[in-house]
């Protein structure tokens, strides 16, 4: 496989660059609890998140307090942290395998997490249930995926990739099965809204898993940045400099793992946000990890809630948003190969 570096951006960017896109995710937030079916102006938005620490006397409706905290707040809250989390499993996948073309789903987590779901709604499972088996059913997959690589020393990467290209077949296999037995008329409709992807069903106590989880991980990973810019160079460079390669692939698959598979058992299959939004960051800011990883966070949970706010705001009924990332990050890949294949 060709090395991250020979086909990605060699673009540092400047001192600036990590605070204007800062700047821009905060812009993005706010325009989110701004737009919707019941628009709030921004100064009563203000207003609203400051009444929670200081002593404002409340002079809009209650029913717009009631938009900013109880349903747009969770909503876009955990959509900033999935996709902080599916652009950052990315980048590490990206980093770990030295190939530019990995996504998320690399090695079945997001088939384990959707093929969980799945199960949980054709069994009737509460929301709870259905979540938790969701992601441990994800995180399961990736188990075996290890698993078998683990028996293909002389080629790990490889080992790693194959397997999971044939654990997430199985699984969507399993998959296509669960859906060939569920209910037309109500459990099918769910499973088929579900893959699809969406934010809608949302609640606090996903927005709370999701902070725990893509916290965590974004702080190991971030532990990780020196290493996994030296194992960006290839094994032999890594080993060279005594960087134990073995336990740092695996602590970044186990990390990207965790946060792919918590972030499709909260919205569903979400795809092209792991795969583009690494591409862009090194466009911006380079291929260092001290700056590739803030960087990533700061695009993908930008992207995914702007993303969002298109979702629940082009039309009177609500669009998915795996349709959307796929109908914007599609023609943005097709554009970066084409780019590639022009410099080559």
């Amino acid at each position: 496989m060709r090395q991250l570096e020979d086909i990605s951006y060699k673009h540092e960017g400047g001192r600036w660059t990590l605070p204007l896109l800062l700047a821009a995710f905060i812009a993005i937030m706010v325009l989110a609890f701004m737009v919707g079916r019941y628009p709030v102006d921004p100064i009563t938005l203000v207003k609203i998140l400051l009444s929670k620490i200081l002593p404002i006397e409340a002079d809009w409706a209650p029913q717009a307090e009631s938009v900013v905290f109880r349903i747009r707040g969770p909503r876009i809250l955990t959509g900033a942290l999935i996709g902080a989390g599916l652009a950052l499993a990315g980048l590490s996948y990206q980093s770990v395998f030295q190939n530019p073309m990995v996504s998320p789903d690399v090695l079945g987590a997001t088939s384990g997490a959707a093929m969980g779901s799945a199960l949980g709604l054709l069994w009737g499972w509460s929301y709870t249930e259905t979540t938790i088996l969701s992601f441990a059913l994800g995180l399961a997959a990736v188990g075996l995926t290890l698993l078998i690589a683990h028996h293909v020393p002389s080629q790990p990467v490889l080992g790693m990739v194959l397997s999971g290209m044939m654990i997430g077949s199985l699984m969507n296999s399993c998959l296509s099965f669960v859906k060939l037995v569920a209910d037309t008329e109500d459990v099918l409709p769910q499973i088929t809204y579900y893959l699809i992807g969406s934010l809608n069903s949302v609640r606090e106590g996903d927005l709370l898993a999701c902070a725990i989880v893509v916290g965590l991980c974004s702080v190991l990973t971030y532990c990780l940045r020196w290493p996994l810019n030296v194992l960006s160079q290839g094994d032999e460079e890594a080993h060279s400099l005594g960087i134990p390669v073995k336990a740092i692939r695996l602590t970044s698959i186990i990390s990207a793992t965790l946060m792919s598979a918590m972030a499709t058992a909260v919205a569903g299959t979400i795809g092209w946000v792991g795969l583009v939004v690494p591409h862009l960051t090194r466009m911006i800011v380079g291929c260092d990890h001290r700056r590739s990883i803030p960087a990533s966070i700061l695009i993908g949970s930008g992207f995914l809630v702007f993303v969002d706010t298109l979702s629940r705001s082009l039309t009177t009924s609500e669009i998915p948003i795996g349709i959307l990332t796929s109908f914007i990050g599609a023609p943005f890949f097709i554009y970066l190969v084409i780019r590639e294949g022009r410099r080559t």
